[in-house]
């Protein structure tokens, strides 16, 4: 039988990566490069010239003489813990296939459950932000779906109690061949909230394709072509063409958390769906996955616990 070669492709073992990010000072050297590859720029003024404080690991511009340090402004600002764990976390959270629970990378990273879980949440939100800042273009196939437990007794489907409505997107190729994926929570199921998602998400003039569900309408207010497909229901109506990568790839996503995860909150879920979608996105490069990420999130401002836990359900 054939490989699959993007199963197979060769990533970043752990001997590689300890081998590139093992210490503290190899940590610090990758975030000033990713920080500054053409060399420091002041973050007040612009200014390219700079000297290092001897006392401190700090960078003094000379026109403004504003100091700045290494991880200032950045994702790991503030941080206590040493770059060498953030690192490790990167690199389990972004070669993991299935993603990694908090309580997994607490046992891995040797720290407490709350800190991984801080850490886990933080590099999600990264993983989200960033994709968010890419729309989807070309010929998108969409799909309305839930996340949650069934529970016992309760209503099954569309209006079920305690599960979390998202959009499932995926950008396929002109020969049908997927290529970018999207999975975003929505207030629910109706015109308008689908035109705000898709004014967020999707390029104007794209082509979406979905089932029949008249909410999806809603993507051609904001600019969108609309192709609708009447489905059906049972298995028969996943294996739809034009449809049938977004419901492979949904079918893919929600083993992969209902295998890692005990349960996902609604009201993180966004960040949950972010992480699978972001390795899909990259699936080609698990090489480059670590240093790409450090690159974001010296580029994400500081998350605060406070605005941590504020996760929104829309977007």
């Amino acid at each position: 039988m054939p490989k699959n070669k993007v199963q197979f492709q060769k990533g970043q073992s752990l001997p590689e990566f300890l081998a590139l990010y093992g210490t503290v000072p190899q940590c610090e050297q990758a975030v000033l490069e990713a920080r500054w590859p053409q060399g420091f720029v002041c973050p007040g003024c612009g200014y390219r010239k700079s000297c290092q404080l001897r006392q401190r690991k700090v960078w003094q511009c000379i026109r403004c003489k504003q100091q700045v340090s290494l991880t200032a402004g950045t994702l790991f600002d503030n941080t206590k813990l040493p770059l060498t764990t953030w690192f490790l976390a990167i690199y389990l959270l972004s070669q993991s296939k299935n993603g990694i629970s908090a309580m997994d990378l607490k046992r891995q990273l040797g720290v407490s459950y709350n800190t991984a879980w801080t850490l886990k949440h933080k590099l999600m939100q990264t993983m989200r932000e960033r994709d968010d800042s890419q729309p989807l273009r070309g010929i998108v196939e969409v799909d309305d779906a839930y996340l949650g437990g069934e529970t016992s007794g309760g209503k099954r489907g569309r209006g079920a109690a305690r599960k979390t409505p998202f959009v499932a997107a995926a950008q396929v190729s002109a020969d049908g061949r997927p290529e970018r994926l999207r999975l975003s929570p929505v207030a629910g199921f109706r015109k308008r909230a689908l035109q705000a998602w898709a004014e967020q998400h999707l390029q104007a003039g794209t082509l979406v394709r979905s089932d029949g569900l008249a909410c999806f309408r809603g993507v051609q207010a904001a600019g969108c072509r609309h192709q609708a497909q009447v489905t059906g229901g049972g298995k028969g109506s996943c294996e739809t063409p034009g449809l049938s990568w977004v419901n492979t790839l949904l079918g893919n996503v929600k083993r992969a958390i209902d295998g890692t995860y005990h349960a996902c909150e609604g009201h993180y879920a966004g960040r949950y769906l972010a992480e699978f979608a972001y390795r899909f996105n990259r699936r080609y490069e698990l090489a480059d996955l670590v240093p790409r990420l450090v690159y974001v999130a010296v580029r994400t401002p500081p998350l605060p616990d406070r605005l941590l836990t504020l996760a929104g359900t829309a977007g």
